[in-house]
């Protein structure tokens, strides 16, 4: 977030909160007036100045909570300065601090008031403000000093795995939010129901609250004390029965040697208030659904404590392995899942001439910006959308540095705007591109909505493409420019693009083919596509030839996707599954190369939104769109992704193939080491989840689930009259068949598989 937007935020905090702070020290001998409430492992002493110090079971002081701060629209934002501390008892009968503030003049009225109590390894905090009438209970701070810690303080977006009672898949909700502090030899996590962490400072924890009454509001905090992971202490601070998480010590659970031994680690937390014996199981599947590892072990573990647990899996030569911890004590129980992969290094050779992109910026760099590089260049990207000084993510020059491509899109045209408006949006966004050395640059996005009715096309040409090109031309710049990319291939639009002089200012068409539940080789007549949210329009290969053809009528130009999707929104029929979301993508990739598509930009890394970084967000379409989980590991998709690259590095299209059987499909490239065949059949149609209901709900089958129920036996023509034939699947695992007398039969179905190996004529007849 901009630092003028904090500052906005933040207010009289940064200005004279912050920097005016009395430095205020942790107290080991506590002076009169002073109220102690202890439980295991953790201690609060409220102090009289006000403050509370939080320490742990052997009296080490942790972290001081000094002084809490309101926002409000007319009084802006104000502190407190002090407070009495005195002893409680709470309706459970136990025994709590109690706080109450003084609050300097400029927050005459208001009142503020903080109550704390413990139970094992947790402090409950909430503060009560009232007495106005503006309050803006989502402005709300703390002023909390570590105290020695050995790390800086990391935030976390809370998470919890579910199911829905009516089947389908498990998913992740969000659980809140945690700022873990750490020391040598322990953790402590701040853990809220919310928090945007942009808006948290050394000083100011962000700790939204919510109004109570007409001038009352009220926000809470735990603080867990102990071993626990963020997600552990989520767990406990929620006061959940269970928890359950899983994770790797391997950037993104990848790896790339066969053999090696993936250690799936799990931490399983207590949330109750007595001991409890759990019992946990658990399991790792390869693609085909085969279990490869498992088992089942018990324990006792104590009230708001861990069981820390490691399960060793041997990682396949090539692929992808499902794998799930789940916990049971009695009528309690959690889950959770995380992906294992293997990927091997391989040398790509296409360098900018290769149309492998991504569309959004790679800007969760997690666990850290080499890790991310290493492996965008381990699945073969070689271009960024966008990218620029400023930009969230990885800088131009450590692209250029690591050879990947880079160009920009910029939007927020001031379409109708005032003439200063619109030079001054020109005058600083072609300055940007061409400060970034971009190599293309596509001129706002998606300004085809609402789509096929052809809106504002003049004025998007005159108020921002060809402001953009006349700069450039004045400049001498050889950057090339693209379209805003189109949501869809909307003909409409563009023939009125055309007819107004935008077609002679581009350089490259670029366009994003949505996609619903249809494979990507559907492809229906423009005459007969059905428009709506969930409408025909949205196909990948009708709306690519489409794109095509107007090229070839209004004169050639580059063609782009500049973002293309397979978003795997769990349990929703218009989206995607995990399996054919992998098979969409490396289709989708090898029918675009086979089109003479320049550049494919993938929409998007990793599961996420920019604005609420690894939030769980089960409902959002977009969230759902990366190649990775949430966790940043990996799903089936980012495989796909890597074995297309891999196969259609150096390739180039031939033709397609035609067998006997009209319903068996397949495409033809050569490459430096012989021809590549992509084959399929359509046995079983273009329309996938076919059998959903008339809501969006639909219970999406687990990944390792084989969703073509028809299998077809097709003999094809071998490269040599015996030998051997490699055949890749989606996720690039592979097996061999063996030829004979020239000839190999292969099992198909609706998902697309690539063969090495067969004559440059396979479909002879």
């Amino acid at each position: 977030m901009p630092v003028a937007r904090r500052t906005f935020l933040q207010g009289t905090a940064v200005a004279t909160g912050a920097a005016l702070l009395p430095a205020v020290a942790a107290q080991n001998a506590h002076a009169a007036g002073a109220v102690t409430v202890s439980a295991d492992g953790i201690t609060l002493v409220g102090q009289s100045d006000g403050s509370v110090l939080i320490s742990d079971g052997s009296g080490t002081a942790r972290v001081l909570i000094s002084h809490f701060m309101i926002k409000d629209s007319v009084l802006g934002q104000q502190r407190t300065y002090g407070g009495t501390p005195t002893q409680v008892t709470l309706p459970d009968g136990r025994p709590a601090v109690r706080i109450t503030y003084t609050m300097g003049s400029g927050a005459s009225g208001v009142t503020v008031r903080g109550t704390f109590d413990v139970t094992a390894h947790k402090a409950h905090m909430s503060w009560e403000v009232g007495g106005s009438t503006t309050l803006t209970p989502t402005g709300f701070m703390v002023a909390r000093t570590v105290q020695t810690p050995s790390a800086a303080e990391s935030y976390e977006a809370l998470t919890t795995w579910t199911k829905d009672p009516r089947g389908g898949i498990p998913y992740e909700v969000n659980a809140g939010a945690a700022y873990t502090e750490t020391w040598s030899d322990t953790r402590g996590s701040f853990c809220l129901d919310a928090s945007n962490s942009t808006y948290t400072t050394a000083t100011w924890l962000h700790t939204p609250g919510a109004a109570t009454g007409t001038d009352t509001a009220a926000t809470t905090v735990d603080f867990v004390l102990g071993g626990l992971r963020p997600r552990g202490a989520g767990v406990l601070a929620a006061g959940r029965p269970l928890g359950v998480e899983v994770w790797t010590d391997q950037p993104f659970n990848l790896y790339k040697t066969a053999g090696q031994t993936m250690t799936l680690k799990a931490q399983v937390v207590n949330g109750g208030s007595a001991a409890k014996p759990v019992t946990v199981t658990w399991w790792a599947r390869d693609f085909a659904g085969t279990q490869i590892a498992g088992g089942t072990v018990s324990q006792t573990v104590a009230a708001g404590t861990a069981w820390d647990a490691s399960f060793p899996v041997a990682a396949p030569a090539h692929g992808i392995v499902f794998t799930e911890v789940s916990a049971v004590s009695g009528a309690d129980s959690a889950l959770a899942r995380t992906n294992l992969s293997v990927l091997p290094d391989f040398a790509y050779q296409a360098g900018g001439e290769s149309m492998f992109g991504l569309a959004n910026y790679p800007w969760l760099l997690k666990p850290s910006q080499a890790d991310v590089l290493a492996l965008l260049k381990l699945i073969g990207v070689k271009r960024i959308r966008i990218a620029y000084a400023g930009a969230p993510g990885i800088d131009t020059a450590t692209l250029d540095a690591h050879g990947i491509h880079h160009n920009v899109e910029l939007s927020g045209i001031p379409i109708g705007g005032s003439a200063d408006q619109i030079a001054a949006w020109a005058d600083t966004n072609t300055a940007k591109a061409t400060a970034a050395a971009a190599e293309y640059f596509e001129v706002g996005n998606e300004v085809n909505a609402p789509w096929m009715e052809g809106r504002g096309v003049e004025a998007y040409i005159s108020d921002g493409l060809k402001q953009v090109t006349d700069r450039l031309a004045a400049a001498g710049s050889t950057m090339k420019v693209m379209n805003a990319g189109l949501g869809g291939m909307d003909y409409v639009w563009t023939e009125k693009f055309q007819q107004a002089g935008g077609w002679d200012l581009i350089d490259a068409f670029a366009f994003h083919p949505g996609r619903g539940n249809f494979t990507p080789d559907y492809a229906p007549s423009p005459d007969d596509w059905v428009e709506g949210t969930t409408g025909t329009y949205w196909n990948f290969l009708g709306a690519l030839r489409k794109a095509k053809e107007i090229i070839a009528e209004y004169g050639p130009k580059e063609l782009w996707m500049s973002e293309a999707y397979a978003p795997t929104k769990p349990n929703s029929w218009w989206q995607d599954t995990y399996r054919h979301a992998a098979e969409n993508v490396l289709l989708s990739l090898a029918l675009a190369k086979s089109e003479g598509v320049r550049g494919v930009n993938w929409y998007q890394l990793h599961d996420s939104t920019i604005h609420h970084p690894q939030e769980a967000d089960p409902d959002n379409v977009e969230f759902h769109c990366g190649m990775m989980h949430r966790d940043t590991s990996a799903k089936p998709s980012l495989l796909a992704y890597a074995t297309a690259a891999r196969v259609l590095d150096q390739a180039t299209y031939v033709r397609p193939l035609v067998f006997a059987d009209a319903d068996v499909k397949g495409l033809l490239f050569t490459t430096p080491s012989g021809p590549v065949s992509i084959l399929w059949t359509r046995k079983d149609g273009y329309v996938l989840n076919a059998d959903h209901g008339a809501d969006s709900w639909y219970a999406s089958p687990e990944p390792w689930t084989d969703p073509w129920p028809t299998k077809t036996q097709v003999v094809a023509h071998s490269g040599t009259v015996a030998g051997t034939v490699r055949e890749l699947n989606c996720v690039g695992e592979e097996r061999t068949l063996n030829a004979a007398g020239g000839k190999v039969t292969l099992t198909l179905d609706g998902a697309p598989r690539v063969y090495y190996g067969l004559a440059a004529n396979p479909d002879w007849k």
